[in-house]
């Protein structure tokens, strides 16, 4: 079992169920530290299931009072992997502490 925050499109409930067959349960939860940017998405595999141009990216903020909302998701092994196959490479994924004490995956700007 994983622990996998989101801040944007992998909440949609058509992109979980076009992803891993099933709703996530989760928890709301905030990371501090990072801001929200846009990317432009241009996997048509993506865009399919967002339905979104453009997806949120967590960035690393120089203002430390910065934080994003989101939910923490439990997710199996395989789910993760799927995550990871849904999410492009301007993303990469690293482990983080959220304001809740939960550590959990969290894809990030890949800068």
């Amino acid at each position: 079992m994983h622990l996998l925050f989101s801040y944007g499109t992998l909440q949609l409930e058509k992109v979980q169920i076009e992803s891993f067959g099933r709703l996530l349960k989760g928890s709301k939860d905030t990371l501090k530290g990072y801001a929200l940017g846009k990317l432009k998405i241009t996997a048509p595999d993506v865009l399919a299931k967002s339905e979104k141009e453009y997806h949120p990216i967590a960035e690393i903020s120089i203002h430390p009072n910065d934080e994003i909302k989101g939910m923490i998701f439990e997710i199996t092994n395989e789910e993760l992997a799927q995550a990871d196959a849904y999410e492009v490479s301007d993303y990469k994924r690293i482990k983080a502490t959220f304001v809740s004490g939960k550590k959990a995956w969290i894809y990030v700007a890949n800068k």
